[in-house]
């Protein structure tokens, strides 16, 4: 019996969470609304699905939709999003370490012989130690959510682009069969990138909290902004709107008692 890809069900999960408002923090620093995430997952499933063939090559090769276009599109519109180019070079820096972990463990600590780099097809099945170590290194470099998940996705990417590259060059047979970005790398990349955000979210807003907040310094005011949610040094809509309430009525008051005070006179 096939097993149901466990990239799918962790993408169902993350959907879930999103439904009842347990990820709008790390959606928020993202850049991304509640409905806009959705879209971007229900792209990601239905992609999964569907492979574009590539013509003029000399064996059969595709690419996935959902493993590997509308992740590269989400990238890029995170990429657009990043508030300073350091957090650019974070993110890219991040993106090529991931990808060189993740060959490492395919190709040096999965011992055996392993015709194709990284032991794409021969270890991919262990489909938690990849995503594991390249959503760690991912967060070490992206440090940001954001900067984060471009670094765990594209990193993972950049492997199966490689692998690609590689049986070109070694001059794969006409029966060969390749899918940049599905099978077990579609698996991969989406794990990778729930991982290095989960890691970005328990452990940078627990240092966010200790320092009192995200750091401000250097950074342009539009991001300042964004950074301010609720919880990490700002109101929330509540907070101010009781504020608000509370202005109100003590102008109100005064204005009375104003009032007191002139006819008293």
């Amino acid at each position: 019996m096939e097993r149901f890809p466990i990239g799918i069900i962790a993408m169902i999960i993350v959907s879930v969470l999103i439904y009842l408002g347990l990820a709008q923090r790390a959606l928020d620093r993202m850049r991304l609304s509640d409905r806009g995430a959705l879209v971007v997952i229900a792209a990601i499933i239905l992609g999964s699905y569907i492979n574009i063939p590539l013509p003029f090559l000399p064996f059969n090769t595709s690419i996935n939709v959902g493993g590997a276009l509308v992740p590269v599109a989400l990238v890029v519109y995170l990429l657009a999003q990043a508030g300073t180019g350091r957090e650019w070079v974070r993110a890219l820096t991040g993106a090529v370490a991931t990808a060189a972990i993740v060959y490492a463990i395919g190709s040096l600590i999965n011992t055996g012989p392993t015709i194709e780099p990284a032991g794409r097809y021969a270890v991919l099945d262990a489909i938690y130690l990849y995503p594991l170590a390249g959503g760690v290194v991912a967060y070490l470099f992206g440090r940001s959510r954001r900067s984060a998940f471009i670094a765990a996705t594209l990193g993972v990417l950049l492997v199966d682009i490689f692998h690609y590259a590689w049986l070109l060059y070694r001059g794969a047979p006409a029966s060969y069969t390749v899918s940049i970005g599905g099978a077990g790398a579609f698996d991969t990349i989406v794990l990778a990138g729930i991982v290095a955000v989960l890691l970005a979210e328990l452990i940078g807003e627990s240092v966010e909290r200790l320092a009192g907040g995200p750091g401000v310094e250097g950074r342009p005011p539009e991001l300042v902004k964004g950074l301010k949610k609720p919880g990490i040094g700002a109101p929330s809509v509540l907070e101010e709107t009781l504020n608000a309430k509370k202005d109100s009525e003590a102008s109100v008051k005064e204005q009375i008692k104003g009032g007191d005070l002139g006819e008293q006179e």
